[in-house]
């Protein structure tokens, strides 16, 4: 096997196919890249059982082979070769890498242990790359790092006619947001659910958030249920999570009286500010009035801080208190000047019900986008 590259085109496929892999697998061989090189070019793979990449990229082929070498060594030397075509070539178990004056030399694994490459050859439809990127990053963030309940560390997918929704949740808090959906010439009245592991899409949105379109496919193969995400002549394959999603959807309101508006920005800023004397996993109080909006902190007798911002108030004054890194994960997705904070009621009057964090286009005009954050008072995380 033998040929030669484009070096920033091979690091950036190399890197690619290895970013998905976990950092430490029992198996050896699951570390590994599989390079072909076809006459029409290279096609670099990788593959852990749960999670594929595959890419194909131009080459100058001399000599058509296969080989397995490990992923993050040759991703490491490939992102530090000097600007120069990249030469590879092998000889029975050797690998020989070189690029101008740098030269490595690597041994292989085998090819014949290595697992085969999940295929998913039908198209469910389409969705658009960066609406796509960005709701994956509004919504990912809410979902469990905790994986003794498997289940919400995903992100639940629900495609219908002609939508595309995706929605977290860790018990504590719930993120919605619905793109439009291309169904191509595939004519369902189904809705179809996928529950995908939140770092697969995260990085599903970053690589994939500047091509064009995105190609989603579900399928039930050899009883192993698959998404593939494929744009660019790039493919994501990953195996899907098992479990009964809650039913967090039905927790969103129809219609909220009692919310305020604020700037964005203002409140990200004061919330960063004030939090700095709370002690670990302390809440924020926050006071709503037709006066605006007082934050406060009580962190130890040492310290206490408070600062108040504008905020227009519809409906009674309301006082909770919130988590603030998870108020400034739901901030941080708003992408909006101004923000609306809802406040819902619960059967007791004595305890809020959760906030809901949306966008506002201005002070008077709600958001345009489907985005909603439901966010638990502290008084209910006890």
């Amino acid at each position: 096997m033998r040929f030669q590259a484009n070096r920033d085109v091979f690091s950036e496929a190399v890197s690619f196919a290895v970013k998905l892999l976990p950092q430490r697998t029992t198996l050896p061989i699951l570390s590994g890249v599989l390079i072909e090189a076809t006459a029409t070019g290279l096609i670099l793979s990788s593959f852990d059982y749960e999670v594929s990449a595959q890419t194909e990229i131009a080459a100058d082929v001399e000599e058509v082979g296969k080989v397995l070498v490990s992923g993050r060594l040759l991703a490491d030397i490939a992102s530090r070769m000097p600007n120069a075509p990249v030469r590879f070539a092998t000889n029975e178990s050797r690998i020989t890498v070189s690029c101008g004056s740098a030269s490595f030399t690597l041994l292989s694994m085998p090819v014949e242990e290595y697992p085969s490459i999940p295929q998913v050859s039908a198209q469910s439809g389409l969705v658009p790359a960066e609406e796509f990127s960005a709701a994956v990053a509004q919504v990912a963030v809410a979902a469990s790092r905790d994986d003794v309940t498997p289940v919400i560390t995903g992100v639940q997918l629900q495609i219908t006619e002609n939508s595309l929704s995706l929605v977290a949740t860790d018990r504590y808090r719930v993120a919605v947001r619905e793109i439009d959906w291309d169904p191509g010439s595939t004519t369902t009245t189904e809705t179809v659910t996928a529950l995908v592991p939140a770092r697969t899409l995260q990085e599903v949105g970053k690589t994939f958030g500047h091509s064009g379109t995105i190609s989603i496919a579900i399928t039930n193969k050899d009883d192993r249920e698959l998404i593939a995400f494929t744009a660019d002549k790039k493919t994501v394959t990953s195996l899907l999570i098992k479990g009964n999603y809650p039913p967090v959807r039905r927790l969103f309101p129809e219609n909220v009286d009692n919310y305020a508006v604020m700037n964005t920005a203002d409140l990200i800023e004061a919330t960063r500010r004030v939090q700095l004397v709370l002690e670990r996993e302390a809440a924020l109080r926050f006071t709503f009035t037709a006066d605006g909006l007082t934050l406060e902190a009580v962190g130890s007798e040492q310290a206490q801080a408070s600062e108040t911002i504008d905020a227009i108030l519809s409906g009674t004054d309301t006082v909770v208190s919130l988590k603030p890194q998870f108020l400034l994960d739901g901030l941080g997705a708003v992408h909006s000047e101004f923000v609306r904070i809802s406040f819902t009621k619960t059967e007791n009057p004595n305890k809020p019900g959760p906030v809901l964090i949306t966008s506002q286009t201005s002070r008077e005009q709600a958001g345009a986008d489907s985005y909603k954050y439901l966010l638990q008072p502290n008084l209910l995380l006890r």
